[in-house]
């Protein structure tokens, strides 16, 4: 029975050798002692000192809003635009104090016994001794008034310098002198693994502090008009009213900003999100000097490049982002780039989703010359552009773009391409509902095809390219497409509504008659 006892043992010592836990190894004499030695246990972090440097600089953030319901309702609408929970059971969620609405909780402003006004609580940190304080968009958006709260017990009315909802940052001023400012850090240096500390004030507990580690960093969040904000996810435990709290590195550091959490119950699961302080500071430098925040646009949508969409455009892997779309006049245009072209390097930095170019490129002033490395049938190009300044109705590429409102109209004939599309010629009324330009793009009257029907087109899209061909007519449809052979994946760049995505297809064998759906 002794071997498999000293067996475990050394086991064990092995496994925790790297976690700097010392354990004493008591002689048989030593255990019947009562005054054995307990164990030491040294490497563990110890965040003590730092809480007592740093907690001063953390601020309790009370924001009012009130008066009418339709502010009520507007302050509500700032959550992210998100699909249903049943759709998507693990949401994200910005972190609001206790009062303030948003989907699961049924308190804040337009919850019951809160009467004509609301009240939103959350943090924030001091960035300069005279008075200026960091915190969330979301927090003060809207407010008719915010008070900061110091850890000293003062109160102050803010002053709102200005805020901006992309980047969802606020900056405020407080009239106060000698005030305790934090340090920034720097976020570009930030690891997966390293330990991350974050004071706030969940559910109005202010000066409340938890530690995890980073989890990952530049997340893009698809569930919130943040795409121009590459994340810091930690394991951190965060809260309602943990929003706009900063998040510190073992030097006491501020390297972000706690804005979100991903949760299906609007509670704290173990993934949390925070604002670079990096960006945040860009947007704080401009909101200084002229209340806003310009970004820059190279005029182009993209799309994720799956491992089908790979294989259609005979692509070597699924770095990069694809453009399925080009805004006219805008900068990409101007340099020449198409819908189908794949971006994979920005100034020699290399793209490896779709999700990296937009903080990329948003963190560049207007007027910036970029250069883009781009893949296009199989050739690497650059290409070199000045930025124009982000318009966001512009942003998504479609602008103005309406949605055409069902299939074209007029007689189809029967299918002569592989994939069993019926196409139909536009009219000029049709490409202007849609935001087409004359020749642009051709309908869909009918599917006849198994695989085209399963890739999910349907009657009423409008197919605009054919791999790296523009199509404009139901003919110019068919010639793309008459080369294509079974087995053979080909992709075509859709129009639905105001949005274009590159959707692949591959013709089967049994790619027969069937009826029409859609």
């Amino acid at each position: 029975m002794k071997a498999p006892l000293q067996a475990a043992i050394l086991i064990a010592l092995t496994a925790t050798a790297t976690t700097a836990i010392v354990l004493p190894v008591a002689t048989a004499q030593q255990s019947t002692q009562s005054t054995a030695p307990a164990p030491v246990v040294v490497g563990l972090p110890d965040f003590t000192q730092l809480v007592s440097q740093v907690g001063p600089g953390v601020v309790n953030i009370v924001a009012e809003v009130g008066g009418k319901p339709a502010t009520r309702r507007a302050r509500g609408q700032q959550q992210p635009q998100m699909p249903d929970e049943e759709d998507i059971p693990e949401i994200f969620r910005r972190f609001f104090g206790p009062g303030v609405p948003f989907p699961g909780n049924p308190g804040g402003p337009d919850g019951p016994g809160n009467g004509p006004r609301g009240t939103s609580m959350g943090s924030g940190f001091i960035i300069s001794p005279d008075g200026y304080v960091l915190t969330n968009h979301h927090v003060v958006d809207d407010a008719d008034s915010v008070t900061v709260k110091l850890t000293d017990r003062r109160e102050f009315k803010a002053k709102v310098v200005g805020t901006d909802e992309p980047s969802d940052i606020a900056l405020l001023k407080i009239d106060a002198s000698n005030l305790p400012a934090l340090r920034i850090g720097d976020s570009n240096k930030l690891k997966p693994g390293q330990w991350a500390v974050a004071i706030g004030s969940p559910f109005n507990l202010d000066h409340s502090v938890t530690a995890g580690i980073i989890s990952a960093v530049g997340r893009s969040n698809p569930y919130a008009n943040q795409r121009y904000v590459p994340f810091i996810q930690t394991d951190v435990a965060i809260n309602q009213g943990n929003s706009g709290g900063p998040l510190l590195n073992t030097s006491g550091e501020v390297v972000g900003i706690n804005s979100q959490i991903f949760s299906n119950s609007g509670g704290y699961m173990g993934v949390s999100f925070a604002i670079p302080i990096d960006l945040a500071m860009n947007t704080v430098k401009q909101l200084k000097a002229t209340g806003k925040v310009s970004r820059g646009m190279v005029g182009v949508t993209l799309e994720p490049i799956t491992a089908e969409k790979a294989k259609g455009f005979g692509l070597p892997d699924t770095r990069g982002a694809l453009i399925n779309d080009v805004t006219p006049g805008g900068p990409g245009e101007k340099a020449g780039l198409q819908p189908g072209d794949v971006i994979r390097t920005i100034n020699g930095t290399t793209i490896n989703q779709s999700s990296d170019v937009p903080p990329m490129i948003g963190a560049m002033t207007p007027g910036t010359r970029v250069q883009l490395g781009v893949l296009r049938e199989g050739k690497t190009r650059d290409y070199t552009l000045t930025l124009a300044e982000l318009n966001e109705g512009l942003a998504g590429g479609a602008g103005s773009r309406q949605d055409q409102g069902g299939a074209p109209r007029g007689p189809s004939a029967k299918s002569s391409n592989s994939l069993g599309l019926i196409g139909q010629d536009l009219s000029a009324d049709d490409r202007r509902q849609a935001g087409l330009q004359s020749g642009e793009g051709v309908g869909i009257a009918r599917i006849e095809g198994i695989a085209a029907r399963e890739a999910g087109l349907q009657p009423g899209d409008v197919v605009l390219r054919v791999g790296g061909t523009a199509v404009g007519s139901a003919a110019a449809l068919d010639r793309a497409l008459s080369g294509v052979k079974i087995g053979q994946t080909v992709m075509l760049l859709v129009r639905r509504g105001t949005s274009s995505q590159f959707v692949a297809v591959t013709p089967r064998a049994d790619n027969g008659d069937g009826d029409d759906e859609g």
